[in-house]
């Protein structure tokens, strides 16, 4: 479209991705491309725990139990019918540690978690909470992965049969960056083998 509009100048993306442009065409023809990649770091990491605590806690599963009165029939002081999940020491792993990255890494210190991360960033940039690791890394090692990094060639479907065979059995994958970073084939089939939890 851009071929269209010979006096274009400025392509601003009102959000933070901007793989939605080309931006090799638009350099070529000297439009200037920006996005805003801080307007919504609280609101990504807030959402990523969100799902993480859903998939822990399954507080509205227990809700509508307790409306449905399976508390107070249960035999014992507590009631619960699904694993719970303690988040304290559990590893989590970062794809990417911009500002929604690194928001999210400060939440889950905040819940005493191992927090690894997958960054261009050296080890000397990084707080000590966070350890600088390799994809590969991440993969073998993490209870939770979670993905902040932009939509490239190379991030594309970066979440594939492969990967997924290489992660722990029952990991939890959340993508709060962009739809592609994940084979939605391979993923449907790692959550009916239950390599992926959720």
């Amino acid at each position: 479209h851009m071929a269209f509009l010979p006096n274009l100048k400025y392509i601003g993306v009102i959000a933070t991705g901007y793989n939605i442009i080309d931006v090799a065409a638009a350099k070529e023809r000297g439009i200037t491309v920006t996005n805003i990649p801080a307007y919504s770091t609280p609101s990504v990491g807030q959402m990523v725990f969100a799902h993480i605590l859903n998939i822990t806690q399954r507080v509205q599963h227990y809700a509508d139990e307790v409306r449905e009165g399976r508390w107070t029939q249960s035999q014992d002081f507590c009631y619960w019918d699904t694993p719970l999940i303690e988040l304290l020491g559990k590893k989590i792993g970062l794809i990417g540690l911009g500002q929604t990255g690194y928001n999210t890494a400060r939440i889950a210190i905040g819940f005493g978690m191992k927090v690894w991360a997958y960054t261009s960033k050296s080890r000397l940039q990084l707080p000590p909470e966070i350890r600088k690791a390799e994809l590969d890394q991440i993969f073998r090692e993490c209870d939770i992965v979670s993905l902040h990094c932009p939509l490239t060639e190379e991030t594309n479907h970066l979440i594939n049969a492969d990967s997924i065979s290489r992660m722990k059995d029952g990991v939890v994958i959340v993508n709060t960056s962009r739809g592609a970073l994940v084979n939605t084939e391979d993923l449907i089939s790692g959550l009916k083998s239950q390599q992926v939890g959720a």
